[in-house]
């Protein structure tokens, strides 16, 4: 899996510029996650001759880290006025179209269906800004004794087409190789709604873009799921990592069925060891060869700095190294 499109050596590079900023821990049972900033991210700058209003409207993911960027935004700049909306990442595209947002977070790329709608509109292509990386998490009740899964198993717990090629159904733990008196207990999946850019992107890429069964249990956001599964000793469930609390554990993930397993960490996101690694982005309107309108810049602009980027670790995600921030800092000009 490639997190950033035609750069095939690019994990290599972050782990070389990053090995410092590498500090993932997991405490117990809770994949806990605490990355640290690289230190080459400069601080925030505050400037002059910014305010007004800003709306953002897209991801359910990356919902708290937009409020929390936004209130920190506002002790720089009291006088902005910020709403956030988050009932999923499609919501984002018709959103910047009809101009009832400046901001629109997805926590996946835009189809081309998408992009084309917005190109119809404007005349060009919308501009996606990297914001931080995730871990897309396969969660299991704290108290679940599993030790890991493969994306085959994944497949076929969670998929009615099974495209991953595991041979039969899986709807038990006993199925997945746990015995006594989990061998015959149900497997209880959760998931989000086709709104959320989570959702189309774990059928992409672990049901191997075949069709969920009507099983999963539809939860209108990430904490939903995370909740579902807490208080489910049977569940299933995926979401991103920043969601974790102490109810839940992230498994261990290998592609194949034998395969080595990878923990949700760090490393092993920037390293693409990690099957279920992605970018979150900011989706913008910004004219061919014009800078963004200030206050939209200057947000982002947070977004990407030393300080934006420690709330991204302080809400469970994980941070952009300097040199990706660096290429996302020049498409805002």
């Amino acid at each position: 899996m490639k997190l950033f499109k035609g750069k095939k050596q690019l994990s290599k590079t972050l782990v070389g510029a990053c090995a410092i900023a590498v500090g993932f821990m997991f405490a117990g049972s809770e994949a806990f996650a605490q990355a640290k900033v690289d230190p080459k991210l400069g601080p925030y700058g505050k400037t002059s001759g910014v305010g007004g209003n800003l709306s953002s409207i897209g991801s359910d993911t990356l919902n708290n880290l937009m409020t929390l960027w936004a209130e920190s935004f506002r002790g720089y700049y009291p006088n902005v006025n910020i709403q956030i909306e988050g009932k999923g990442s499609s919501t984002a595209p018709p959103a910047l179209i009809e101009a009832t947002a400046q901001l629109g977070p997805m926590s996946r790329k835009m189809k081309q269906k998408e992009v084309n709608a917005f190109e119809k509109k404007y005349g060009f292509k919308p501009t996606p800004v990297g914001v931080a990386l995730d871990s897309l998490a396969v969660f299991v009740n704290k108290d679940n004794p599993l030790e890991s899964l493969s994306l085959v198993h994944v497949d076929a717990a969670f998929s009615k087409t099974r495209k991953g090629g595991h041979n039969a159904d899986i709807a038990t733990w006993g199925q997945l190789g746990l015995g006594a008196e989990w061998s015959n207990r149900p497997i209880s999946l959760y998931g989000r709604n086709s709104a959320s850019g989570t959702y189309g992107y774990f059928k992409s890429k672990a049901l191997f873009k075949g069709d969920y069964k009507e099983t999963v249990k539809e939860q209108p956001g990430s904490a939903s799921v995370v909740m579902g599964i807490t208080e489910d000793l049977g569940g299933l469930g995926y979401s991103g990592i920043g969601y974790t609390t102490s109810g839940v554990r992230a498994l261990p993930l290998s592609k194949k069925p034998g395969g080595k397993a990878y923990e949700p960490t760090y490393e092993n996101v920037l390293t693409n060891k990690y099957p279920l690694a992605r970018m979150l982005y900011v989706y913008v309107v910004k004219e061919p060869n014009k800078p963004l309108p200030t206050l939209t810049k200057e947000y982002l602009t947070f977004v990407l700095s030393k300080e934006g980027q420690e709330i991204v670790v302080k809400d469970g995600y994980l941070p952009l190294p300097s040199t990706v921030v660096k290429k996302q800092m020049a498409s805002l000009n």
